[in-house]
């Protein structure tokens, strides 16, 4: 142009190499990633549970006020919460995934092996790939609202209680009796 050669044409882009494309992971790997925090559950070894945590992974967790924001904190709640023996299920799943993150939020249900309790929550985890492996970013747990909430009783139920009082009252044995109340019962006696 003019006696100048110009530039007519010019596109520029980074090497596709050079590009961090993240790890790939699928739906059921997703969903797969809980089963390793739950063997690690399994172990009843709180250090275990904690080592699947990320560095500066938050956990909030079921059965306690204070979110665990390090490894010491929640490695510190597993220790009690171990002594129940929880393995969970999950119920319900919904996965997204992201570049080098990925989560999984839904319903799932724990059976506690020291006393065969069952105790259905919600949760969300926030995977991150980290030093080759995934790791939970973030793990938020809650009981169901409804397994919070009084259950009716029915009239024969009461009627039931009424009997195991009666019958306690009937050994003459003062414990029995004192045992067939709650622990911050109030009698108003005669």
């Amino acid at each position: 142009e003019n006696g100048q050669w110009k530039i007519q044409h010019h596109h520029s882009s980074v090497m596709p190499e050079e590009i961090a494309m993240g790890k790939a992971i699928t739906e059921d790997e997703v969903r797969g990633l809980f089963s390793l925090w739950n063997t690690a559950l399994r172990t009843l070894d709180p250090k275990t549970v904690a080592s699947r945590y990320a560095k500066g992974g938050v956990l909030l967790p079921t059965v306690s006020d204070t979110p665990r924001t390090d490894f010491e904190s929640i490695e510190d709640y597993f220790v009690n919460f171990l002594k129940l023996k929880p393995q969970g299920e999950i119920l319900e799943s919904h996965v997204t995934i992201g570049n080098n993150w990925c989560q999984d939020v839904g319903v799932y249900e724990f059976t506690m092996g020291a006393n065969g309790n069952k105790v259905k929550g919600r949760y969300s985890f926030v995977y991150t790939w980290e030093d080759g492996e995934w790791k939970i970013k973030h793990h938020h747990s809650s009981v169901m609202p409804e397994g919070t909430m009084a259950q009716p009783i029915t009239e024969e139920e009461v009627k039931n209680l009424f009997q195991l009082w009666n019958s306690a009252l009937a050994t003459e044995d003062a414990d029995a009796v004192a045992k067939r109340y709650s622990s911050n019962a109030v009698l108003l006696p005669t």
